[in-house]
């Protein structure tokens, strides 16, 4: 048989989850040009990854607050119709992004001020995501069968990251063809292709057989279930502080204008980078599956991604510095299958929404909280120390996770 028909593309046959992962991949694009586009014209506003780092603050801190009760709501809804609303209301925080960058608005408005509205509409943005990210990782168990679950999430991996490289180079040249208001129109485009593919997707029962419980109950059982899950704690600690140190990206406009020198193409390439060699090492992974050791390997690449940080750092040529983001991808391609397998295969479907929202409050929020504090350090050490300790305090993660979290270290699957 093929690898279609009897393998880890079986997924695949499943009409509504190809309509899904098509949809996926034109949202993540749009909301990796989103981020992209909007750090580039935040720099050329202030001249500073500060002001970066305060975005990624205005995207963590509504996913962080509202990632409890999103989990909640996500259990008890239809995920389709969650989703779908999400999605249109991204498309409205586009909107404003397109008037923002308008050359009226900016005869309005001060260019001191100019970037509270960047942060005020990222912040919007963060509070959708609380209900949107975890809703997508929910709804896959709804649209394949659960014996090839796995290869489904890997797929949904691979998506996210092919759509990840696309939506950050992209920006890049489109930044350099058109200019950061044109882009935006081009985001609003894909945005809604993805919701007009959503709504291909029929209605979803909702899964929770616990439907008077409070909320705040359902939220405690929601965190209770991931803290007893020592695996799955495990896994969601050494990515959250490997992330939350080694995260590179806040820095990377500032390592293309003044250290590599590099115009805005450079720079879009520079940010997919690490996304491409997500991708390529998913897509391996995929066709390919791993098949023991797993959770040993997982020290082994994280310990690797904070080396490929330290390289990185230290690089003051383009290349070198593209190669060390891609190796560095290629590491964290094999967490993300690990830990994407772990929360699809341990989770009971009735708290796949809770579950997926407490993930989804410390890993994703991670990127936010890593952005802060790459932004902060930079104002304390330097752009180049900054990168070099976050690097190190990676490994320091790994050694302490070594001996603190055996299980994790011997998990197999």
């Amino acid at each position: 048989m093929s690898v279609l028909t009897n393998g880890s593309l079986q997924p695949l046959q499943h009409r509504e989850f190809r309509i899904f992962i098509i949809a996926r991949y034109f949202l993540i694009m749009a909301l990796r040009m989103l981020g992209t586009v909007a750090a580039y014209q935040l720099f050329k506003i202030t001249q500073d990854s500060f002001s970066i780092g305060l975005a990624g603050l205005s995207e963590f801190i509504p996913v962080f607050l509202l990632a409890l009760y999103a989990g909640h709501v996500i259990d008890k809804s239809d995920k389709r119709t969650l989703l779908l609303r999400g999605v249109m209301t991204y498309s409205l925080c586009v909107i404003a992004l397109i008037v923002i960058t308008s050359p009226w608005f900016s005869t309005k408005i001060s260019l001191h001020s100019l970037p509270l509205f960047f942060y005020g509409v990222i912040f919007c943005t963060g509070a959708i995501r609380a209900f949107t990210g975890p809703s997508t990782n929910a709804i896959l168990a709804q649209l394949v069968p659960r014996d090839i679950l796995h290869f489904a999430a890997n797929i949904s991996s691979s998506t996210w990251l092919a759509a990840s490289i696309t939506g950050h180079a992209s920006a890049g040249f489109f930044i350099a063809w058109f200019g950061v208001h044109a882009t935006f129109y081009i985001i609003l485009g894909y945005v809604l292709i993805a919701a007009f593919l959503i709504s291909l997707i029929s209605k979803k029962p909702v899964v929770n057989t616990k439907k008077d419980i409070k909320a705040w109950d359902s939220m405690k059982e929601g965190l209770h279930f991931v803290f007893n899950n020592k695996t799955m704690l495990g896994a969601i600690s050494l990515d959250l502080f490997a992330v939350l140190f080694g995260g590179a990206v806040a820095m990377i406009p500032e390592f293309a204008e003044k250290i590599l020198k590099v115009g805005p193409i450079g720079f879009g390439w520079l940010n997919a980078a690490m996304d491409l060699g997500s991708v390529i090492m998913i897509t391996i992974l995929t066709i390919w599956p791993m098949k023991r050791k797993q959770g040993y390997r997982l020290m082994f690449v994280v310990a690797g991604f904070g080396i490929c940080i330290i390289a990185f750092g230290f690089s003051t040529w383009y290349w070198l510095s593209f190669a060390a983001l891609v190796v560095a991808g290629m590491l964290d391609g094999i967490s993300v299958i690990i830990r994407g397998t772990i929360l699809q295969l341990t989770t009971p479907d009735d708290k796949r929404g809770r579950v997926s929202s407490v993930n989804s409050m410390f890993i994703n929020s991670s990127n936010e909280l890593g952005q802060l504090e790459s932004g902060l350090m930079s104002r304390v050490l330097g752009t180049v120390p900054s990168v070099i300790f976050g690097g190190c305090m990676t490994l320091l993660v790994v050694i302490i996770t070594w001996f603190k979290a055996p299980g994790l270290r011997k998990f197999e699957y």
